[in-house]
């Protein structure tokens, strides 16, 4: 039994019991895999994100309680906060490599700048069974590494009560829905993926590979205001650059602590 230090980090959020939380643990070396989802299970967290450096860099790895993931925007936010604000990492930046390639986080005056690939879409048509799981049918429908429906009213996408259990049995990653914003938001979103286990994830950083640049080209402009309109909720800056975004927020340290593994 070895132990490892463990922190959890509110991101998307300027204060803790806000944002989306994300455990975020430092390895000296890689685990076997099945500790490292064991771990996640018992975080009972949307992400825990592992990290090993490598060289200058770091491998990051994401996994939610019901398995790993290509890449999670929220938990990379989180793992850069611990590296760049908790463990005083000696650089403005930090190089991850991921299964979804490299990724670099940057430390701006407004928060945390990840630059993320922008993830393609086609247009499709809705099922009756997400019709169904919705209780309405979206304007626009989208297929890609997630599914995303568009609606046209922000109250549509505050008042969805989805059936969770018609989702999980349509399949797929998760779906986002999203409609224009309200108050002072570009565009508001919501995200399910009941079959990774997380129900409704509270903020999703890579949910905005697909929406930033939908909300992009519909509104023909690159700098975007989003806010995530779940229970917690969560507000991010996002701006297209070529065939990348640029997704900014901030973070906040709630917790410290060891695990014993």
């Amino acid at each position: 039994m070895k132990k490892h230090d463990i922190y959890q980090v509110d991101a998307f959020a300027s204060d803790v019991f806000c944002g989306n939380p994300a455990a975020v643990i430092p390895l000296e070396s890689w685990i076997p895999d099945d500790v490292l989802q064991n771990i996640a299970i018992e975080n009972n967290l949307s992400e825990t994100a592992f990290f090993v450096p490598d060289g200058a860099k770091f491998h990051l790895r994401w996994f939610t309680p019901g398995g790993e993931v290509d890449l999670c925007g929220h938990a990379t936010l989180g793992t850069a906060h611990v590296l760049l604000d908790v463990m005083n990492h000696d650089q403005n930046m930090v190089h991850f490599t991921s299964r979804s390639g490299d990724l670099y986080v940057h430390k701006k005056p407004i928060g945390l700048m990840m630059d993320f690939p922008i993830w393609p879409r086609e247009k499709a048509t809705a099922d009756e069974t997400l019709i169904d799981a919705l209780g309405k049918e979206p304007a626009e429908f989208y297929k890609g590494h997630d599914h995303m429906a568009v609606f046209e009213n922000p109250s549509d996408i505050r008042l969805l009560k989805p059936d969770f259990r018609l989702l999980k049995e349509r399949g797929g990653r998760g779906l986002i829905v999203t409609a224009p914003g309200d108050d002072d938001n570009d565009f508001i979103s919501r995200a399910f993926f009941p079959n990774l286990n997380i129900d409704e994830d509270p903020v999703t950083g890579s949910a905005h590979c697909m929406l930033a640049p939908y909300w992009s080209e519909r509104l023909g402009q690159k700098s975007l205001k989003a806010h995530q309109a779940s229970a917690r909720g969560g507000d991010l800056l996002c701006e297209i650059n070529d065939d990348r975004v640029e997704i900014t927020g901030q973070a906040a340290l709630y917790m410290k602590g060891e695990i014993y593994v």
